[in-house]
């Protein structure tokens, strides 16, 4: 029994709560994932997990044995890429996600310069608006915009992303140009709808302007949960758009989109490299962390609080 392997992949059962799951991560065969565990199990004369029809979870032995392993596999990791080598040159597969936009417009075209600076890295980048299972999917780490809703996930703020509000000017020409953000309310108006991962629904926006604050919602004729999709809807003149500036810069320039209500204010979105709370940040992680934070410091600067 190779005890590091059964390590691994006792620590991948455990995570992913199936012998199948983690053979899948593991890109080896369930029977080859249940005999390493079952070969740990008979090295340490203990149970380490509860089998069940449905699922695997981890026994009270199991747990503290995972939480010891985590830590120990860690640090044979620091001890590798501590080597000068390694250090100067951190290598391997490196499995992200990014939101489809920010994948199109900032990160790829940024590529060639990571790869010129950490040639041995390999990316497996993919480029969606959906809710990845980190664990699951066996994915190093996502970048994210909006709040987290999982606690359970260890993450590194990476910027704010100033939004604004925008329309084409063909749709202007038809609806004529809202004033205010409330006659988005009004029949003659129609938003492009983005429909969030976690609710399935549109977002309804905050804006404020002084003591004046409201939330729009507004009505659609299109609903997407694609931010590529979303920005071509609203080229296409189907309705008024909430952007990132970064998403909106080309196009304003071109003169495909017409800024709205820009003495309002909206809050920011955060955006954040998130990642399992046991995933060992390794050099190739830690790198291409510091590289967004650089990236994103380009693209989307701090912003200032309003006045």
């Amino acid at each position: 029994m190779d005890r590091i392997d059964a390590m691994q992949a006792f620590i991948r059962v455990v995570e992913t709560g199936s012998f199948t799951k983690a053979a899948d991560t593991l890109q080896t065969s369930r029977t080859r994932v249940t005999q390493l565990v079952q070969q740990l199990e008979t090295h340490l004369r203990v149970k380490l997990l509860h089998r069940t029809t449905r699922r695997v979870n981890a026994t009270a032995d199991g747990t503290a044995y995972y939480e010891r392993v985590v830590r120990l596999l860690a640090d044979l990791d620091d001890a590798e890429t501590s080597l000068s080598a390694a250090s100067a040159s951190p290598r391997g597969r490196l499995r992200v996600d990014v939101p489809a936009p920010l994948a199109t417009l900032v990160v790829v075209p940024a590529l060639p310069t990571f790869h010129a600076r950490y040639p041995d890295i390999q990316l497996d980048l993919g480029a969606s608006d959906r809710k990845v299972d980190l664990i699951d999917e066996n994915v190093d780490c996502v970048v994210r915009g909006g709040e987290l809703t999982e606690p359970s996930l260890r993450a590194r703020h990476v910027a704010d992303l100033a939004l604004g509000v925008y329309a084409a000017p063909d749709y202007l020409a038809r609806a004529g140009e809202p004033l205010h953000p409330q006659a988005l309310e009004d029949s003659n108006h129609r938003i492009i709808g983005y429909r969030g991962s976690r609710t399935g629904t549109p977002l309804a926006y905050a804006m404020r302007r002084g003591d004046e604050q409201l939330r729009v919602h507004g009505r659609h004729v299109l609903s997407v949960d694609d931010g590529n999709a979303y920005l071509a809807a609203g080229l296409a003149g189907l309705g008024v758009l909430w952007l990132p500036q970064y998403m909106a810069r080309a196009p304003l320039a071109r003169g495909e989109l017409v800024p709205l209500f820009e003495d309002w204010h909206l809050d920011p979105m955060p955006l954040y490299v998130a990642f399992p709370p046991s995933r060992h940040v390794s050099r190739k992680l830690r790198v291409f962390i510091d590289w967004i934070v650089e990236l994103m410091a380009q693209h989307a600067p701090a912003i200032l609080p309003p006045r």
